[in-house]
């Protein structure tokens, strides 16, 4: 939504293709777009069937964008994810048009954590090299990624590095407010939490290690998992259950974007306890990002894009892909925090509202396509 609002404010038409939404006739008011909803099946992270659906819906999607059109090619097609970048890519061979592709992560790569009969690893490979090959193959005019890790990747498949430009991930800084920092005081029961979609590369082996790890010194502690209640995560509290009975293990349920805030400034840590992956190491994951907003130390596994990116800040540790160390990690930031706790937390959130606000991100992306649209003379 704040690249669109970027992209209004600057005067362009903008047509938007995407699953149904819920008052579409509120999004297009507010958002001053022309809205093109895709309904010939349903589309989201947590439809059923989602895997065989995502690789039917570029095909489809590029049916209604060419309905759309009637006739006359839109001036400029930017994509958003891997899925609708083989729709862009398409198009740009039938059109010629000047497409961007924005990667927001390795999507294939991710699932290289997924259970085997979910992603057999033969048709896996075949899927993570087309999605590598997605701007090369189509000779995009741009590509935006999540990541540097994510960039080099694209760049040692074949793309050109001059066209590749890394924008990042961000948070909204109107919704997630600094809040001094606390030290854990020794009594009190810690709130450890995670927020976000719950899927099967967060929450496997190294969570339920980490949790075991610090229930076993301290018992009281409370795991919080905001976010929609997902079967991995049922799967991973039931596996919990069963292996650290006395663990306490709090679910909210979905939670609004404009709510979670609330939850992680009422807790004294956050985790991003993601199993390796080539996906995971390319993503540039928005926890770290809204838990140094709001002030809240870090621990994560040790994920390229996070360290290169955040390596030197002293509220993030990152403790490899261990759960053990994993949960060392936790037990010492909440015992042994920087001595400085408070001037580090805010200056923490202080980068991550210059650099990494959305408005910031939104408009380096845009004035990267307006470039491009003008070496083409579409502007």
């Amino acid at each position: 939504m704040y690249l669109v609002e970027e992209m209004v404010a600057r005067g362009w038409e903008v047509h938007l293709f995407c699953p149904k939404v819920k008052d579409a006739d509120a999004v297009r008011e507010r958002f001053k777009v022309q809205l093109h909803q895709f309904t010939q099946w349903e589309m989201g992270r947590y439809t059923k069937l989602r895997n065989v659906k995502y690789l039917l819906y570029p095909a489809a999607l590029e049916s209604l964008v060419e309905r759309t059109a009637n006739g006359k090619p839109y001036d400029f097609v930017f994509s958003q994810h891997a899925i609708a970048a083989v729709t862009a890519g398409r198009l740009k061979k039938k059109w010629g048009v000047p497409v961007v592709m924005n990667f927001l992560d390795y999507l294939t790569g991710f699932m290289e954590t997924w259970p085997v009969w979910l992603a057999p690893p033969p048709a896996l490979g075949v899927l993570k090299l087309y999605e590598l090959s997605l701007p090369k193959r189509y000779n995009v005019d741009g590509l935006l990624t999540v990541s540097d890790t994510l960039a080099d990747y694209f760049r040692n498949n074949g793309y050109s590095a001059e066209k590749i430009l890394p924008i990042y991930y961000g948070y909204d800084s109107r919704l997630f407010h600094f809040r001094e920092p606390k030290r854990w005081d020794g009594k009190s029961a810690p709130v450890i939490v995670m927020h976000g979609s719950l899927d099967h590369h967060h929450l496997r082996d190294i969570a339920l290690v980490a949790v075991e790890r610090v229930v076993r010194e301290m018992p009281a502690a409370i795991f919080r998992f905001v976010g929609q209640k997902t079967g991995v995560l049922d799967s991973f509290m039931a596996r919990a259950s069963r292996r650290i009975p006395q663990a306490q293990m709090q679910a909210t349920g979905f939670v609004p974007y404009n709510e979670v805030a609330q939850h992680l400034q009422a807790a004294d840590l956050g985790i991003v306890p993601y199993e390796e992956s080539t996906g995971t190491h390319c993503a540039f994951v928005a926890k770290i990002v809204e838990y140094l907003a709001v002030g809240l130390p870090v621990v994560s596994t040790s994920i390229k894009s996070a360290s290169r990116y955040f390596g030197n800040e002293p509220t993030v540790s990152f403790a490899g892909f261990d759960g053990a160390r994993f949960g060392d990690a936790i037990l010492k930031m909440l015992k042994n925090p920087p001595s400085n706790l408070v001037d580090v937390a805010r200056a923490a959130s202080e980068r991550v509202r210059r650099e990494l606000d959305w408005r910031a991100i939104s408009g380096k992306a845009c004035d990267r396509v307006e470039k491009i649209a003008r070496a083409k003379g579409v502007l």
